[in-house]
């Protein structure tokens, strides 16, 4: 059984740095495309970056194209998304994904086959 498990969030002022890392165990990385949503109390998981299965194709948000990069590491199993100058809007929980099947768009809430646990994201002064 395939599980996720991500790690790196907390609280940062706004313009701060952080990096989310989501570690993959039970499977290999490299069958999986991968991807970090957020959610915000009251909302669904919306899908803020995605990566394909050998890094070739990625994808990001509106919201955060620009201040945050995606990657992975598939001989170590891992994901990463580096995010700089966050802003207050980018508070959420961060959830790690996974599929099967599929690339790095038309990637919602109910299409993936894995999630995490989920790590809080505080932006605030």
């Amino acid at each position: 059984q395939v599980q996720l498990e991500e790690s790196g969030g907390g609280w940062v002022q706004p313009g701060g740095s952080l990096r989310l890392s989501c570690a993959l165990s039970g499977g290999t990385a490299s069958s999986y495309a991968m991807a970090w949503f957020r959610r915000t109390p009251g909302q669904v998981r919306r899908l803020v970056a995605a990566i394909s299965r050998s890094s070739i194709y990625t994808f990001y948000d509106d919201s955060v194209k620009g201040r945050s990069t995606i990657s992975r590491d598939n001989l170590r199993n891992t994901m990463a998304l580096q995010m700089d100058n966050l802003k207050s809007e980018d508070t959420a929980v961060y959830y790690c994904a996974a599929r099967l099947n599929g690339g790095v768009v038309s990637w919602g809430e109910y299409s993936s086959d894995y999630w995490g646990q989920g790590t809080q994201v505080t932006v605030s002064s």
